[in-house]
């Protein structure tokens, strides 16, 4: 298993398009804002492939959920971020307002591999 495998991976892809469309977004702000908001955006916004590679990589099913279920956290810092983002000001409504849909999708698409990949519970039925 190398790195190619995660590249497979649709929703790591999704997770990518949403690093560059952060970047994209947060390069147009406040050159004051470079360390603050601005910086946190692009890292939780890199958080959330960056999860998702790790457990990948980690090699057992177990791993890859744990480091997946982090990632949905990063998607909900990534969208309260950006409403604030809007509150200010910094960008035009429409365009944040895009990005938050596609990492709303992103969000499902996330829950919908942690469930694929999550050991079924065995139920306990006495004899």
């Amino acid at each position: 298993m190398g790195p190619d495998t995660v590249r497979t991976l649709h929703v790591w892809q999704e997770g990518i398009a949403v690093v560059r469309d952060s970047y994209a977004l947060t390069a147009g702000w406040p050159k004051s804002e470079m360390f603050g908001l601005t910086n946190q955006v692009r890292r939780a916004a890199v958080s959330i492939p960056s999860n998702l590679a790790e457990g990948k990589g980690r090699g057992s099913r177990g791993e890859l959920v744990r480091f997946a279920r982090i990632a949905p956290g990063s998607t909900y810092e990534l969208d309260t971020l950006l409403q604030i983002a809007t509150e200010l000001k910094f960008s035009d409504d429409s365009t944040i307002m895009a990005l938050q849909n596609r990492l709303s999708c992103l969000a499902r698409r996330i829950s919908t591999y942690i469930q694929s990949h999550n050991p079924r519970p065995t139920t306990y039925s006495p004899s």
